[in-house]
């Protein structure tokens, strides 16, 4: 595995990492009750083969960086690094595990099981992590790992959208106020990737950083508390073991990084890299060479006049090469002039869709929800006792994607409906919630599914429509990175607060007027604790870039338009350039002649930084000054460098509120100051 550092945290797999990690020498003991084979284990990602090795219930196992030990009395794990350092990596599980069984080797680790509670347990080296996996007999749970727990633990990291790095003693994340302590989130439903992180204060001889990766791959089921002990923030992980669901099985992996608050994601990436999970854009514009209309395109979804093919051309007049535009199915969608007239700028245009949803056809709200035959009823989403799964907003009920599935090589509902959406040559489709973590167990007679089939089902139905269109979702989850194009939501880190504030239609507007409804255009004030919980830039980090730049293009969510949040234009403007990710707009006519010169300006600027990198990886990520003010992030092999100064202080130039760019081919960098470019 590839060194997780502050230079490179790419994590991708290729390359060659011999040489890197010193090897842990000296003789060890093993127990005589062990049945390891006589031979050293070859570790991958190492630079030479090392033996797992027990010392009374003391499991050793190499890993890149150090050494792992499990405590096979209670799924305590610990690590000595080569540098000196020894971390807690967990506590012991919460519970009794009862008397573990025999423990005995295997190829590359060892396994054992705790009878009482039914689970059996297997500890291996894989790819330079410790992988511990376990499968139970039984339904029942697992409040495993333990985290946090380390004296020196000092910032923790967790993808809640694009990511945030939370100093542990924070009293902001602490309180009540952060919404965090005193709250578990789903992993495979709220986290935009299943992991999390931790940085540990202090450096070993090396004057090396530390910290650790958590990656939980087995993601349904599971979930992460987060308590608040003693001023400080601590994580528990548990796991849900249910046969009907399909998740008997829990593994979690851990890696020694150096604490660089995106070494998580790397980690992550180079999983997805090593188990052919990691989509690649660039291979995605070979297959479609529409998607690679991405490269350098704002997004916007359009009303109104600016639907109009006078519209678009005004977009184009302002100077806007590349932009990806949106529309609702409602009846005042975007004709055929109108799309033609978008292709012709250079621009991508496609509905909004949900397969979601069914409502009786004679009263249904919305085109979408309206279905031929008995789609409605018959394919709702039934829960244990037959009732339906009422649908969003109580509208109707949740489709069942096997029941869709089952039915399309007869029926071709779902392939029918796309064609009457994209009849005025729309080369692009938005396909809201099919990649989210809202996943569904069917009870419906005939088409019975768990969680995990639903997921399967709909990356089926998305590699379709990825075949001709330039395919977009939801906050994209990451098992869903190799079908889609862009996401619009994943970017958003999204505090609770922020559904309470949508709710109150006094402040944030309703669905009205039908040609700007004020839900998308009137400008809204966030209260303080949501502007800290989301935008305060001394806490956002890249997670979700490092770990799927270059696979899709990933923009904020598409009720939060650009200009949805006066206060925080600046700031998102800097964070999109740093992070090398589209802004999104709301517009129609009123707001292009209002917005479109800034829009334009912001563009022209991106554009160019974002043809060359958005096919990149991250490949790193770095505050340059203490309070976090100014930030830095680099893509590909040099291809391009980002400097953002969120504070009101110049650094080396830079002023406040300012960011510069160099791609390879730059003499000099370019530089965006937002607020000139609104004035």
């Amino acid at each position: 595995m590839e060194s997780i550092t502050s230079r490179d945290v790419s994590g991708d797999s290729s390359g060659s990492s011999a040489g890197r990690v010193r090897r842990r020498r000296g003789t060890r003991v093993l127990a005589a009750s062990l049945a390891f084979t006589a031979t050293a284990l070859g570790v991958a990602g190492c630079d030479g083969a090392s033996a797992a090795t027990l010392q009374g219930h003391r499991l050793e196992l190499p890993v890149t960086g150090g050494t792992a030990v499990v405590d096979t009395t209670s799924l305590a794990v610990t690590a000595h690094t080569d540098d000196g350092r020894r971390l807690v990596l967990s506590d012991p599980a919460a519970g009794e595990l009862g008397e573990p069984g025999p423990v005995t080797g295997t190829a590359n680790g060892a396994r054992w099981s705790y009878p009482v509670k039914g689970l059996s347990v297997t500890a291996s080296s894989d790819h330079g992590r410790l992988r511990i996996a376990l499968r139970s007999d039984r339904d029942g749970s697992l409040s495993w790992p333990v985290t946090g727990t380390d004296p020196a633990a000092s910032a923790v990291q967790l993808p809640r959208g694009q990511g945030l790095d939370i100093p542990v003693r924070d009293a902001f994340w602490n309180s009540k106020r952060g919404g965090l302590a005193g709250r578990t989130v789903d992993v495979g439903a709220e986290l935009s990737l299943p992991l999390w992180g931790y940085s540990l204060s202090g450096e070993g001889v090396s004057g090396r950083g530390h910290g650790v990766s958590y990656l939980t791959p087995t993601d349904l089921g599971t979930s992460l508390r987060f308590t608040s002990t003693g001023g400080r923030l601590r994580t528990t992980a548990a796991h849900a073991f249910d046969a009907g669901e399909g998740t008997r099985t829990y593994s979690v992996s851990f890696s020694l990084t150096d604490g660089n608050p995106v070494a998580a994601a790397a980690d992550y990436r180079s999983y997805l890299s090593q188990t052919g999970q990691l989509g690649s854009l660039r291979e995605k514009i070979k297959k479609n060479p529409a998607d690679g209309k991405l490269l350098g395109a704002f997004h916007a979804y359009l009303w109104g006049d600016a639907r109009s093919a006078s519209g678009v051309r005004e977009l184009q007049r302002l100077g806007v090469d590349r932009m990806w535009l949106g529309y609702d199915s409602g009846p005042d969608g975007m004709d055929a002039s109108a799309v033609r007239a978008a292709k012709k700028a250079g621009y991508l245009v496609g509905p909004y869709d949900s397969f979601a949803n069914g409502q009786d056809p004679k009263t249904a709200d919305s085109p979408n929800s309206a279905w031929p035959d008995r789609v409605y009823p018959d394919f709702c989403v039934r829960k244990t006792d037959g009732t339906p799964q009422t649908g969003f907003g109580g509208r109707g009920c949740y489709l069942s994607s096997r029941a869709f599935e089952k039915a399309e090589p007869a029926k071709h509902y779902l392939a029918e409906h796309t064609r009457s959406m994209v009849a005025n040559g729309a080369d692009s489709y938005f396909l809201d919630v099919d990649a989210t973590g809202e996943l569904f167990r069917d009870h419906g007679a005939g088409h019975e599914m768990t969680k995990a089939g639903d997921r399967e089902n709909r990356l089926a139905r998305m590699r379709r429509l990825s075949r001709h269109l330039v395919l977009g979702s939801e906050t994209a989850q990451p098992w869903a990175n190799q079908v889609l194009a862009f996401d619009h939501g994943a970017g958003t880190p999204v505090a609770d607060g922020l559904w309470e504030l949508e709710r109150d239609k006094q402040k944030w507007g309703g669905y009205y007027p039908q040609n700007a409804p004020k839900t998308f255009f009137k400008p809204v004030r966030l209260p303080d604790e949501l502007v800290t919980a989301m935008y305060d830039p001394k806490y956002r980090i890249p997670l979700y870039e490092t770990a799927l730049h270059s696979s899709l293009v990933n923009a904020e969510r598409w009720e939060l338009s650009y200009e949805k949040l006066p206060a925080q234009k600046t700031t998102r403007a800097l964070l999109a350039m740093l992070y090398n990710t589209p802004l999104n707009y709301v517009l129609d006519g009123p707001t292009l002649t209002r917005n479109g010169p800034e829009l334009a300006a912001l563009q022209k600027y991106f554009a160019p930084l974002h043809r060359v990198a958005g096919t990149e990886r991250m490949t790193s990520f770095r505050w340059l000054t203490v309070d976090r003010t100014v930030q830095r992030t680099a893509f590909g092999d040099g291809a391009l460098t980002v400097t953002a100064n969120f504070g009101g202080t110049a650094y080396h130039g830079l002023p406040g509120g300012c960011v510069d760019a160099k791609l390879r081919t730059d003499a000099q960098p370019r530089r965006l100051c937002p607020t000139e470019a609104a004035g």
